[in-house]
């Protein structure tokens, strides 16, 4: 599908957004995320050192991720090339059947939608689909037995929780479905698992906070390294 975009919104008085239609991990899709501070991100942004110092301060993870999306910015392009793991490319793989397997079981139309940005661009999710007027989806085709553990056993979806809160912040809607997408348990029927995570709001606000400040960070950057630039030619 070609890289369209179209302004949504979700509810009343829901902030508009912006859809992509671009099938995620093609080059329209690597490049209308390029220099965006990404939902799957979001937790890396918010990192900030809890002792020394510097307590408080954004930790060096958080730094270089900010500093990568500063280049980006300028260049308009993806830093490392839009480098795909073996474990997304079998996420991007399974998407379709995930789908097919969460429309079943929730009684849902699933609309695809390969990225979200809030208006200005300056974040972004991908957002593997989105319900009605007030849902979206997440899958995840997890791999590891450690992560599976604990999201199937121990019901631990808390990794996950900046990103789905973080879908719900840029498109406005009110619950996300988070899924795991797991052929290897077809034979005892738990090929998909389902959460409906409701909207938090004051999860939400404590997040903006932060990544808007985060956000000043690579403006930062950005304009250190324009800066550079600026004294090196004169």
């Amino acid at each position: 599908m070609n890289a369209l975009t179209k302004p949504e919104s979700a509810a009343l008085n829901a902030p508009a957004f912006i859809v992509h239609y671009s099938a995620q991990g093609t080059d329209e899709w690597k490049l209308a995320r390029a220099g965006v501070i990404t939902a799957s991100m979001f937790s890396v942004a918010r990192e900030k050192l809890k002792s020394g110092p510097n307590k408080g301060k954004p930790t060096e993870a958080a730094k270089n991720y900010a500093f990568r999306l500063a280049i980006e910015r300028i260049s308009g392009e993806p830093l490392d090339e839009g480098f795909e793991t073996w474990q997304m490319k079998r996420g991007h793989e399974l998407e379709p059947m995930a789908r097919a397997a969460h429309e079943q079981h929730a009684q849902v139309t699933v609309d695809t939608c390969g990225f979200v940005t809030t208006p200005d661009a300056v974040f972004g999710a991908s957002a593997d689909g989105l319900v009605g007027a007030d849902g979206g989806a997440e899958y995840k085709c997890l791999v590891s037995p450690e992560r599976l553990r604990d999201t199937l056993i121990l019901n631990d979806i808390s990794d996950f929780f900046d990103q789905l809160q973080g879908g719900m912040w840029i498109t406005g809607r009110t619950w996300w479905d988070f899924c795991i997408y797991c052929p290897a348990l077809a034979p005892i029927g738990r090929e998909l698992c389902r959460w409906r995570v409701p909207r938090n709001d004051e999860y939400i606000a404590t997040m903006e906070k932060e990544l808007v400040e985060f956000s000043q960070l690579v403006d930062e950057f950005e304009s250190s390294l324009r800066a550079q630039n600026q004294l090196l030619a004169a």
